[in-house]
């Protein structure tokens, strides 16, 4: 006899929170929250790879999306980072031996901005100094006297020469491109008529005279250039002295402001030579000064003397010795946190701009800007994986970067070997930062698993779990974290019902009644809508009926093709029996997943049984509809019914099994236990019942399993049932793996039928307890000879089995003659040369040839199993 099978109680269909299990009426009383909820692991995971002081333990942290990986850790870092003080500042300044290669210049940390205040203000007093100086009276005179001297020099050679010239009968000519001489006559120089008309003696001496003068006029004009030239360098010299001496004391005070950063004195140094080396670099174009000097004394009512001397400003040679703070910390109170949504190999390690000039890109170091690393440096930096992995070389570069422990700037074409064009090559930045990569599992295994680098570099993993245990402790942190987003988002507070609401959705989001949803994002959004629809309905506190408002228009904006498939069913259209018993024919439970939201839907399995041996097929996968763990549980059907049915016989059928009505691909195994009742009951010509739907996949002992979707399944069959004529009649009902009890978070309105007798929720665990409930049909056990009780599902089973075998067996023998019996052991006498055909067939031709027909083979219908 057939025991009752206990259904669910209303009571074990979802948990509900206690609403005196808060030591506070609303949210607004709630204590704020000060620590992340259920990522302990995480937690401890991050707080290692931080503290951690060796190269290659960066983190990456791993998880779904939703669960709030990105707030959590940049929440966590910016508290961490309190602890650590502010980084150095960092600048380029131009390298004076390979302008190619700026220098790299370490700055006092949240000091870069003023070094570089204090670098504008000497130039401006080192312009104005070596203005006033090189246009003072003492240096003209000083420059005068020199001038003249070198003048008086160079008239002398000239005057000796020319009395040398003129003892041999010739003249110095000064002529617009230079010196000649010229034969000399009555104290004048001849033209070249006249010497034309001198005797051919005279022209003579003229011409033996004539390399003398010649070799004394190289001479001394080689003399006059050395005496130029000594000009030039004692000129030059006065002014670099001049230079050197009065800036002097302006760099002084700057280097002995900053005497404990030898960066920084180096560079003032170099800048102090190259300036005093360099003045007339720094000339102007007097006629320019003359008339921006000129128009400023117009306007004053007074001559002002024009000055040779730059001032710094843009376009100027002053922007030489400029200083380029690319990282300024100023703002910053503790060590930096930077959050890189957009990821590229520029943003990420810098990059070197170019301008326009004269129809060519030029560049300098002015124009070198700093990357995520360079502001994270000393500090923290979270990047998102997929989207770094997006990015052509990003991700190369950081793990370079990391490799080194330094940043190296570098153009993306040189990178990939297309850029050709000169460009700069800034000295590397020291790096000390700890990166957090943030993705979910399937990226972390692949980088694990193709990138031999990535272990190294990523040594820390911080999983972060998707649910947490639903105790009183987490419910009360889930009230603060609404606290929390309420405060934050200047939302309304909830009241302890509202409370209520939200901890049960968190509970069905994980679909576990003693599990609690991490993944805060989703939470988030149904604290929002709530309290908007609270709000549009004029209430002061969030309560249950707002939550039930957010959460039915978020379904009722995604259910459009559920309404859709509903109204179907209930038209026939999709053939969805909910009443009666048919063989071979079961309802079963799937799960459709449209984005955000998934819904459960009925699907009619049918299966028919005959003779053969191609054993259980699966039209879907001979379709090419069904994927492999679909096709995995076919096979675990075979395995059963092998075990179960074929240890004194061969398995022996032919059976075919598919989803009515289903044209898209199916996969997963949720649906091998009723694919399996539905192959019994074609075997055992026992009908099912209608009126319930099965849900569970089955192993090879006949044990149901868990499975996932059950609330979306179970409630997919009562939407149905209530969708058809005439409604829910107290019979329906779905059957799920008793393991799945504790999954069921459902509906309001299921659990409402379900307390009214309306609609039934069996358990079951084995395969035989789910049959005898939709068949009324005992299940059947061996008894002690190993045979099934006959008038069981298990009996027919076995029963029809042997008799497939035995028909299989059969045919293609021929019967007996009457009369004539034969020994077990003694063979059939058949021709020698002649083999036996089917006796439903009939008989052909015989072939002339025996020979012939002996190598041709049996049919294989009728070869023997």
């Amino acid at each position: 006899m057939i025991q009752p099978l206990s259904e669910l109680t209303a009571a074990q269909l979802r948990r509900r929170m206690q609403l005196t299990s808060l030591p506070f009426a609303t949210t607004a009383d709630a204590p704020e929250l000060n620590e992340i909820i259920g990522q302990e692991r995480a937690t401890r995971a991050i707080e290692f790879g931080i503290e951690i002081p060796y190269q290659g333990y960066n983190i990456f942290a791993m998880g779904p999306v939703g669960a709030g990986k990105t707030t959590i850790i940049t929440g966590y870092l910016q508290r961490k980072a309190q602890t650590r003080p502010v980084p150095h500042d960092w600048g380029y300044v131009h390298n004076f031996d390979d302008p190619d290669r700026p220098h790299a210049l370490r700055l006092p940390p949240r000091g870069g901005a003023g070094v570089r205040a204090e670098v504008d203000q000497l130039l401006n007093q080192v312009a104005e100094t070596l203005s006033k100086a090189f246009t003072s009276e003492q240096y003209a005179e000083h420059r005068g006297a020199l001038v003249h001297q070198l003048d008086q020099q160079r008239a002398d050679r000239l005057r000796q020469l020319d009395q040398f010239a003129r003892e041999q009968g010739f003249v110095l000519v000064r002529l617009p491109m230079g010196l000649m001489v010229s034969p000399l006559k009555d104290g004048q120089a001849m033209s070249q008529e006249q010497f034309e008309a001198l005797s051919e003696e005279e022209k003579q001496v003229f011409h033996t005279r004539e390399p003398i003068i010649q070799d004394a006029l190289e001479r001394t004009m080689r003399q006059v250039r050395e005496i130029n030239d000594e000009a030039e360098v004692r000129l030059t010299n006065l002014d670099r002295e001049i230079a050197a001496v009065t800036t002097k004391p302006l760099f002084d005070r700057v280097e002995a402001a900053y005497a404990d950063w030898p960066d920084i004195t180096e560079f003032l140094s170099s800048v102090h030579t190259h300036i005093s080396e360099h003045t007339d670099d720094l000339r102007r174009p007097a006629e320019a000064e003359e008339e921006s000097e000129g128009a400023q004394g117009g306007a004053e009512g007074e001559s002002a003397q024009p000055s040779l001397w730059f001032r710094p400003a843009a376009g100027s040679p002053y922007d030489r010795y400029r200083l380029n703070v690319i990282v300024d910390n100023s703002a910053l109170t503790n060590a930096p946190v930077v959050l890189e949504t957009n990821p590229t190999y520029l943003n990420l390690i810098g990059r070197v701009e170019m301008r326009a000039e004269y129809g060519a890109l030029v560049t300098d170091f002015r124009h070198i800007k700093a990357g995520a690393l360079h502001r994270a440096n000393g500090g923290y930096l979270v990047l998102d994986a997929r989207s770094l992995l997006r990015q052509p070389l990003a991700w190369e570069a950081l793990k370079q970067a990391l490799r080194n422990q330094c940043i190296r700037i570098e153009e993306m074409g040189q990178q990939m070997g297309v850029l050709a064009t000169a460009s700069l090559a800034p000295e590397p930045i020291p790096l000390d930062v700890k990166v957090v990569l943030i993705g979910d599992p399937s990226t972390y295994y692949l980088l694990y698993e193709y990138d031999e680098q990535f272990e190294k570099l990523f040594k820390v993993r911080a999983d972060f779990a998707v649910e947490m245990a639903w105790t009183a402790e987490n419910e009360q942190k889930i009230a603060q974290f609404i606290r929390s987003r309420c405060e934050e988002e200047h939302l309304p507070h909830f009241d302890i019902s509202g409370v209520a609401k939200v901890m049960e959705y968190s509970g069905r989001l994980v679909e576990d009644q003693r599990k609690l949803t991490t993944r805060f994002a989703h939470v988030t959004d149904i604290v929002r809508e709530a309290a908007f629809w609270a709000q549009r309905a004029g209430h002061t506190l969030v309560t249950a009926a707002d939550v039930d408002k957010a959460i039915d228009e978020r379904v009722y904006r995604s259910n459009q093709f559920e309404e859709r498939l509903r109204e179907m069913i209930a038209d026939g259209k999709i053939m969805i029996a909910t009443q009666g018993a048919i063989v071979g024919q079961i309802n079963g439970l799937a799960v459709l997943q449209l984005g955000d939201y998934s819904f459960g839907r009925p699907s009619r399995i049918t299966a028919r049984t005959y003779e053969g041996r191609s054993g259980i097929v699966s039209i879907e996968r001979e379709a090419r509809l069904s994927g492999r763990i679909h096709d995995k549980g076919t096979l675990i059907i075979t395995g059963l019914l092998g075990g179960r049915y074929a240890q004194d016989k061969p398995l022996s059928l032919n059976a075919s099994i598919t989803f009515e009505q289903a044209y898209d691909s199916i996969d997963g195994d949720s649906a091998s236990a009723a694919e399996l009742i539905a192959l019994l009951s074609s075997l055992a010509d026992a009908p099912i019942k209608q009126s319930l739907a099965v849900t569970g996949s089955i192993n090879q002992h006949g044990e149901i399993q868990a499975i996932g979707g059950v609330s979306d399944k179970i409630e997919g069959f009562f939407e149905a049932c209530k969708a058809m004529p005439p409604g829910l009649s107290g019979e329906q009902g779905v059957v799920i793996p008793a393991s799945n009890v504790s999954n069921l978070m459902l509906k309001e309105d299921v659990v409402t039928a379900v307390a009214a007798g309306q609609f039934h929720i069996y358990p079951v665990r084995t395969l035989d307890e789910a049959i005898e409930l939709l068949t009324d049909v005992p299940a059947g056990e061996r008894g002690a000879e190993g045979a099934y009780p006959p008038d069981t599902i298990n009996g027919r089973v076995d029963r029809r089995l042997r008799q497939l075998a035995e028909q299989l067996q059969r045919f293609g023998r021929p019967p007996a003659k009457e009369g004539h019996s034969k020994s077990a052991r003694e063979p059939e006498k058949q021709p020698p040369h002649e083999p036996e055909l089917p006796t439903d067939e009939p008989e052909p031709p015989r072939p002339q040839t025996t020979a012939r027909r002996r190598h041709q083979p049996r049919p294989p219908w009728a070869m023997t199993p």
